[in-house]
């Protein structure tokens, strides 16, 4: 829990048409100075500790962007997300219980995660509350990239991560085209990859930013970010996506067709 903390809620103005919406999004006002990050032996910050991340719920990362004011579509990507927001996102590959896959969208979805740092080979590993049950391994002992057919394409995609300073530095290439950047129905290709940079310039906060570099689906590279904050000693609870998707039972297409076919079991 955090002490002697008040919090300034950012007003956001939610889209009641389109879920394109940036919802939980904390500014954190302390009333004494919190308390500095930890560190490791080695001097580098520890983004671990008795606690868990608990990401805002960034559901349109066009409201995340930072410089630029639009996304660089390219006209067949720009066709897709129109698509996607006229049915309200509906085919989002999430919803059918499919990790979330890209690192920007996991680190924004209304699930927390914990941070874990481990030695030999040093890395982090992220475990992620999330319907998906996931985790990421991010590799911190200065390898390479597997090169050719070794860099088989998967929803997380293979991290490599250095530090520059205080801030972790996080490319993450291999990703496959089977989920979407965000919520709000963004997509990209297998050329996709992700550079992400994280700071905790205090105990109880993250600073993230993540650029898309996406040649297959960008005119050019993007840049979002938000602030993450880190709340001491909660618990995690089991939250497994199959349990919840009923509706998809009577899901319809474009056509009005269901999109199951209902079978029956015979013992």
């Amino acid at each position: 829990m955090l002490h002697r903390t008040t919090f300034a809620i950012a007003t956001v103005l939610l889209t009641l048409l389109a879920p394109a919406t940036v919802r939980g999004q904390i500014d954190f006002i302390f009333a004494d100075p919190p308390p500095p990050a930890p560190r490791r032996a080695d001097g580098t910050i520890d983004f671990g500790g008795k606690g868990l991340w608990e990401f805002p719920f960034v559901e349109d990362f066009a409201l995340a962007m930072r410089g630029a004011t639009d996304i660089p579509f390219m006209a067949w990507s720009e066709t897709l997300f129109e698509y996607h927001q006229s049915n309200y996102g509906k085919y989002d590959p999430e919803s059918f219980c499919l990790p979330s896959g890209v690192a920007p969208r996991a680190m924004s979805a209304p699930y927390p995660a914990e941070f874990i740092h481990l030695e030999n080979p040093a890395r982090i590993i992220v475990l992620y509350q999330s319907g998906g049950r996931i985790w990421r391994v991010i590799h911190l002992d200065g390898r390479q990239f597997p090169e050719g057919d070794a860099l088989n394409p998967t929803y997380q995609g293979y991290s490599v991560g250095h530090w520059e300073g205080d801030t972790l530095v996080i490319e993450t290439r291999g990703y496959n085209e089977r989920t979407w950047l965000d919520f709000a129905g963004h997509v990209h290709t297998d050329q996709l990859v992700t550079i992400e940079r994280i700071r905790r310039p205090d105990l109880y906060t993250m600073e993230y930013e993540a650029t898309i570099v996406d040649p297959g689906a960008y005119t050019a590279p993007w840049t979002i970010g938000w602030t993450i904050r880190f709340e001491e000693n909660p618990y995690t609870f089991e939250y497994i996506c199959q349990d919840n998707v009923q509706y998809l039972l009577e899901m319809r297409d474009d056509f009005g067709e269901r999109f199951f076919e209902r079978t029956e079991t015979v013992d």
